[in-house]
């Protein structure tokens, strides 16, 4: 259960505010903000308002007793190794994940999400290879043999729920938040290509179904998982054919696999269709021509929908029948805020978007 400074260390890092910035903003000693975080000393009702006013959260934020988890594995800079994301960005990353987590208990307290896929666990130390993992999951979720043309729906369809978001312009690329009694949640960076947004989805995907516990290699098992998920090598090697592999062939096989000209070249180099110096030539070829940067505008498309979350907040609109301010109480969220989090434009559309399994309990 949390307490009221917890959730005020909560709001805080929300807003990516230091605690002695904090502490200057609301008139207080850096050691008293502090203790008052640490419930060591109390607050006054007049400090949590001028609080609540600071970091845009309503007066009732600071009386949640959800419990607030800290950083999961998938984003820790000891096993993610993003030396670029500084702890400032990694506390007010978490703190959006506790808070989305917060907002998803209270959506599923009047509507239930029913899978019509299960997840399994299927541990590295068990199965023995992330390829071996990837080509079961594929047979235990029936995916046909060749590109998967959505694969948020896919995941959605097994009771993940996926989130798109800024991440505070940090350069994490996605996470995973698992806590008890919820069904997985993948937020993603929603500044990153719809390709490169795929791969991340996969990644988030192999930490889900291998690793129970982190090890020092689950960020590279993630990634071959992903590969292999997205473009099992029996799949892809006839369509590389004969002919030499270029870039004119990896901008073709982009488009039909919607996965990046790079994820391609690892591809390609696994199914025996490029050797190492042909493979170091692609490299310098992408170099010259941008790619590695940033590949081909042209092959761009449009990102995946995530569909759980705006079907949650629709039920709660069209057929519970709540404002868009009563949801925005319901979330203890500042109702201007409450777009920023959502995209609230769909919610007001004319075709329903609902996911299967998605039921309002009466």
């Amino acid at each position: 259960m949390s307490s009221p400074g917890a959730m005020l260390r909560l709001a805080r890092q929300r807003r990516g505010v230091r605690q002695n910035e904090a502490a200057q903003r609301l008139s207080v000693s850096p050691t008293d903000l502090s203790r008052i975080e640490n419930d060591i000393k109390e607050s006054s009702p007049d400090f949590l308002a001028k609080a609540a006013a600071a970091f845009r959260v309503p007066l009732d934020f600071f009386g949640l007793t959800d419990r607030v988890y800290g950083a999961p594995v998938s984003v820790h800079p000891m096993w993610r190794k993003k030396a670029e994301v500084t702890a400032g960005e990694l506390d007010a990353v978490v703190a959006e994940l506790n808070v989305r987590v917060m907002h998803l208990r209270r959506l599923l307290q009047s509507t239930n999400i029913n899978p019509v896929r299960s997840v399994p666990q299927l541990d590295i130390e068990e199965f023995g290879s992330p390829e071996k993992i990837a080509a079961l999951l594929r047979a235990h979720w029936m995916v046909p043999s060749g590109p998967i043309r959505d694969v948020t729906q896919l995941l959605e369809e097994a009771g993940i729920v996926v989130v798109h978001s800024r991440m505070g312009g940090s350069s994490v690329s996605g996470v995973t938040f698992r806590v008890p009694g919820m069904p997985p949640l993948i937020v993603l960076n929603a500044d990153q290509p719809a390709d490169r947004m795929r791969f991340t989805l996969c990644h988030e995907l192999g930490h889900i179904v291998m690793h129970q516990f982190p090890s020092t290699d689950m960020e590279k098992e993630a990634n071959e998982f992903a590969g292999h998920f997205l473009i099992p090598t029996r799949d892809i090697a006839p369509q590389f054919g004969p002919g030499r592999v270029d870039l004119r062939k990896l901008a073709s096989l982009k488009r039909v696999w919607r996965v990046s000209m790079a994820s391609l070249v690892f591809a390609a180099e696994r199914a025996g269709k490029l050797t190492k110096a042909q493979k170091n030539y692609l490299w310098q070829q992408f170099s010259m021509a941008g790619i590695r940067t940033a590949e081909p505008p042209e092959l761009d498309f449009a990102p995946e929908r995530a569909t759980i979350v705006t079907s949650l907040l629709r039920a709660h609109i069209e057929s519970l029948g709540y404002s868009v301010g009563e949801l925005a109480r319901i979330l203890t969220l500042d109702e201007t805020e409450l777009p920023e989090l959502y995209d609230l434009t769909e919610l007001m559309g004319s075709t329903p978007v609902r996911p299967k399994g998605l039921r309002v309990i009466k």
